[in-house]
């Protein structure tokens, strides 16, 4: 297991060109006072952070106070974070059995919070009375340095731990452990990860090193459910191969040892009979296999499968003609069945878990209804919210949820998994973030879906086990960054890089047009104040801070690379990496020659817009290989959407220096309309040829003659257009321009060799109010697509 050291000052030393500010320890309970030293940033987030004074030093020779109730797990790892912290000698002693020695040592106490002397030293530093719930002191008064770690259960100590081990502070003669004073325990119960996405699923050892960073984040529930693992889906009935079962078996034991309730699941609802005494009994085999391994927790999804027909034709006797109320009869046959059955004639079992068909929305059905009316109430149900991936999740919500199934719900929460189409390309770095404070008291707990790139899924699964930790005190803005510091070892300046390379891949899609976290924040702001600098004469001031961030964009993942970063995270990584540096690499040329072109160098711009040029086509040729994903070997997106447009524009001003370097694109306060739009789709509208995204389009119908237009907010002397095409471009069209919108003038026919980025200059000789592209011949049996169109030249009052 790889121990993580992350140093306080690498928490808080985040730099401040990522325009993020300083990170600082939680404000009211969480803060120490002005009088007290700082606590560094804990994560989770504990309930009571307070500090406790004077840190404690680590001396060479530790004593740990344990004895037969404390945690195995939790000792262990309380010994390897003191021998990587300046312990050279750690003896484990009984409480009974302190030498007479020990003063001037450092002794640290773990155990069960009721033993008398870890009682007696935490004093007034309550162990709550819930599961999982611990207490911690330091006290760094010499020379009885203590410090105690009281857990209500194992779990508790465990936890303690992971608390103590983000305590440990760097100083000039080796290490001291913050005085502190901690009362913690969970807000949710269930917190963790399902592995539930389509795809291809992760390799044993992925999951050992998963297990590892969940008991680093005291998140306690795993569920293995990958949908392209044949013997949970489509070939449930075959028991597990002997090497595949062998795995489970370590993974079991590896969960068990960071307090994970690994949960299995498996998915018959592909192929079962639900009336057949034989499925069942096949079924409740599967289940004891992995019993037999140490499993406690088990799962069965009903997701994506159909209530429209039948698997057989005895469910048809059995539960009348399919539908909604007779799927849902079948399935609650079937699961009370295990429940009564399996899980409550063997011990240690956890309640059933399911995952309805009707997994999402808050309508009532016949479905719903007979589920909540005889499903068994000790089976817990999990809801993905209201839509398959929500881009919010509200107590209001949670709370329909819950008196939609009769009882708490537990979120599949579907992020960050990038299984489905509208992630095709994308990593999905964003934190986790639009679920309220408050939610722990509507839901039994939240499992986050994560993507088939396991270690860059723990960006967001940080977060998710932040919130579901202490979910009223979540605050994404924080959490983010720390997330970035654990993954980057507590190096500052990997820790940069993460944040740069986080913000590239920020969006985060639903199956709607609309994401529900944007692209490149941090770069879009640093992109509006650039052009805003440019257009009111600040140029130089623009190009010296966004060149300081492209900059930092080109050579971030050199950085990432260089050590520091979890290798697993650069593999997941690599296609993205290596297309940011490209990308970062062309934003630094681009602005380097509107920075000559400003000087007069019109040669120099020349050669660094072609280098830029070429950099970009680099970058769109990368391609993720092998791919992990369903979507295959794609073009790895990064930025898109505000890169690309940047680059795009900045193009634009460079070639038509003369009219557009003091101009604006008059296209953005005009009005677009199309002759028609692909399949009457709303996100292929006109409206998108003009919005300046180039992550939206306007796409025609099937034939050539198909057309769309901006009319300006003002009438305007043209001397450019600019159009950015998608791979459904023109092979002929024609520029128009119009006074009143019904008189048409061809001002330039143009016949492009390849799609991309048309620039086409034109003669103002008169003020128009109309600029049309009017398709004269298509590429491809598509029809027009267009991301932008771009329209320059001078405003007639």
């Amino acid at each position: 297991m790889r121990i993580r050291k992350i140093t306080p000052s690498a928490c808080f030393a985040l730099a401040a060109t990522l325009g993020i500010g300083a990170l600082t320890p939680m404000p009211a309970a969480h803060s120490a006072s002005a009088s007290q030293a700082p606590v560094p940033p804990v994560s989770p987030t504990p309930q009571s952070l307070v500090s406790s004074g004077d840190p404690a030093v680590v001396t060479g020779r530790v004593l740990v106070v344990a004895d037969s109730q404390t945690d195995p797990a939790a000792r262990d790892r309380l010994v390897r974070e003191l021998k990587a912290h300046g312990a050279d000698q750690v003896e484990t002693v009984g409480p009974d059995k302190i030498p007479a020695a020990a003063a001037g040592l450092l002794t640290v106490r773990l155990g069960s919070s009721p033993r008398p002397d870890i009682s007696q030293a935490l004093g007034d530093t309550a162990v709550p009375d819930k599961a999982e719930g611990y207490a911690l002191r330091v006290s760094g008064h010499q020379p009885h340095a203590e410090i105690t770690l009281g857990g209500r259960d194992a779990a508790g100590q465990f936890y303690a731990v992971q608390t103590l081990r983000q305590l440990f502070v760097p100083s000039d003669d080796g290490w001291k452990v913050a005085g502190a004073q901690v009362s913690d325990f969970p807000s949710m119960p269930l917190r963790g990860t399902i592995e539930g996405f389509y795809g291809t699923p992760w390799t044993h050892a992925e999951r050992l090193d998963q297990m590892d960073f969940y008991g680093d984040v005291k998140a306690n529930s795993y569920v293995y459910a990958p949908k392209d693992d044949p013997y949970h889906r489509s070939q449930w009935r075959d028991p597990y191969p002997a090497d595949k079962l062998a795995e489970l078996g370590e993974l079991v034991g590896r969960a068990n040892a960071n307090h994970v309730r690994f949960t299995f699941a498996v998915s018959p609802g592909v192929s079962i009979c639900y009336s057949d005494p034989e499925d069942r009994k096949i079924l409740k085999q599967k289940l004891q296999s992995l019993y037999d391994l140490g499993t406690r927790a088990f799962s069965v999804p009903l997701d994506d499968i159909s209530y429209t027909s039948w698997n057989c034709a005895a469910d048809q006797a059995a539960y009348g003609a399919p539908g909604q109320a007779a799927a849902a009869k079948a399935q609650v046959d079937l699961l009370n069945d295990l429940q009564r059955n399996f899980i409550a004639t063997h011990k240690g079992a956890h309640p059933l878990q399911m995952v309805p068909t009707e997994y999402r929305t808050l309508t009532d059905t016949p479905y719903k209804q007979t589920m909540r009316a005889t499903l068994a109430p000790a089976i817990e149900v999990m809801w993905t919210g209201t839509e398959t991936v929500p881009p919010e999740i509200t107590n209001a919500q949670a709370e329909k949820a819950a008196e939609l199934y009769g009882r708490k719900v537990f979120v599949w929460d579907n992020y960050p998994v990038n299984d489905y189409p509208n992630t095709s390309g994308r990593l999905l770095l964003a934190p986790y973030d639009k679920r309220e404070g408050g939610l722990s008291a509507h839901l039994s707990g939240i499992v986050a879906n994560p993507m088939n790139q396991p270690y860059a899924s723990k960006v967001a699964v940080f977060g998710t086990a932040d919130f579901t930790w202490n979910d009223k005190a979540y605050d994404a803005k924080t959490s983010w960054p720390r997330a970035m510091a654990y993954l980057a070892g507590g190096d500052k300046a990997a820790s940069e890089a993460l944040l740069v390379f986080g913000d590239l891949e920020h969006m985060a899609p639903t199956f709607g047009a609309t994401p529900w976290q944007p692209q490149t924040p941090e770069l879009a702001a640093r992109v509006a104040e650039f052009w805003k600098a440019w257009d009111d004469g600040r140029r130089a001031d623009g190009l010296t801070a966004l060149g300081t961030y492209a900059n930092a964009i080109a050579t971030a993942p050199a950085t990432i690379r260089s050590g520091a970063v979890e290798k697993g995270f650069t593999d997941d990584a690599a296609p993205w990496l290596d297309a940011t540096e490209l990308w970062g690499r062309a934003m630094v040329a681009m602005l380097d020659a509107l920075q000559a072109r400003q000087g007069g160098d019109e040669t120099k711009a020349a050669a660094l817009l072609a280098d830029s040029r070429e950099l970009q086509r680099q970058a769109r040729a990368i391609r993720v290989n092998p791919p992990r994903n369903r979507w295959g070997s794609v073009q790895p997106k990064v930025g898109d959407g505000v890169v690309d447009v940047f680059l795009t524009r900045a193009d634009v001003r460079l070639q038509l220096w003369d009219v557009s370097s003091g101009g604006k694109n008059l296209a953005l306060d005009g009005t677009a309309t199309a002759s028609s739009v692909e399949q009457g789709l709303d996100r292929l509208a006109a409206r998108y040829v003009n919005d300046g995204l180039m992550d939206t389009r306007w796409a025609s119908g099937y034939s050539d003659d198909e057309w769309v237009q901006v009319k300006l907010a003002t009438p305007a002397k043209v001397a450019a257009v600019s159009l950015a095409w998608e791979n459904a471009c023109a092979a002929e069209y024609r520029i128009q321009t119009s006074v009143d919108g019904t008189n048409w003038t061809t001002v330039s026919t143009q016949r492009p060799d390849t799609c991309g980025n048309d620039v086409i200059r034109l003669t103002a000789d008169e003020a128009v109010q109309y600029v049309r592209m009017q398709g004269v011949r298509r590429k491809t049996t598509w029809g027009y697509s267009i991301h932008e169109m771009g329209i320059y030249g001078s405003p007639v009052s």
